[in-house]
């Protein structure tokens, strides 16, 4: 098992990023949570992973912190909930707002992110209940581990912006006319997809 990366950040695809870890490069896939705390491209950063095994490919998927990790896997862990949805709900929600959205057993909050349903998202609080009574006690998430380095601007922002929310699971017209609705110019990727997943969800 993989279970830390600590490289440099060569590549910055929402959702995807590649990890240049001495000379290999290490494709991850990383909740928008995440990538929102990304450094600028050519910069070192601390990953905690989570590998998935499976027939056809070794998928690995990163975090910002240990407590983010320990969410997607209690998440995985559940009847009917893939890699796929469990970025998704934690793409859709900050780890404190989901705590919070299962102790309220808020279904209205969870049917909001692609993918969820009115019956998944009931079946997915009920379940989630009884786990989460240990989070409450535990400590917010911490910052990523970033270096000094050389930043490297990223172009096209407002296309990576849209590819993320359609690999989230949104229709393109929805992910389009999401980040076409938002005013301000020249922002990056990553708030560019953090305000449009504000307007959706």
């Amino acid at each position: 098992m993989i279970g830390r990366l600590r490289g440099t950040l060569a590549e910055k695809q929402p959702p995807h990023l590649v990890l240049d870890v001495g000379g290999i490069g290490y494709e991850v896939e990383v909740p928008m949570t995440t990538l929102y705390r990304l450094p600028g491209l050519g910069e070192t950063l601390t990953l905690h992973t989570h590998l998935v095994v499976r027939e056809d490919a070794h998928l690995l998927y990163g975090f910002a912190e240990k407590r983010e990790r320990e969410l997607f896997r209690e998440l995985i862990r559940l009847n009917g909930v893939g890699p796929k949805l469990a970025l998704a709900l934690m793409s859709g929600l900050e780890v404190d707002e989901l705590v919070r959205c299962v102790q309220a057993q808020d279904t209205a909050m969870l049917v909001k992110i692609p993918g969820v349903g009115k019956k998944t998202a009931e079946r997915l609080l009920v379940e989630l209940k009884d786990r989460f009574k240990a989070w409450e006690s535990m400590p917010s998430i911490a910052p990523l581990v970033v270096e000094a380095g050389p930043g490297v601007a990223v172009s096209t922002a407002e296309s990576d912006a849209v590819s993320a929310l359609v690999a989230l699971g949104f229709k393109p017209q929805e992910a389009s006319r999401a980040v076409g609705a938002i005013q301000e110019s020249d922002l990056s990727s990553e708030e560019l997809i953090r305000r449009a997943l504000k307007g959706m969800v």
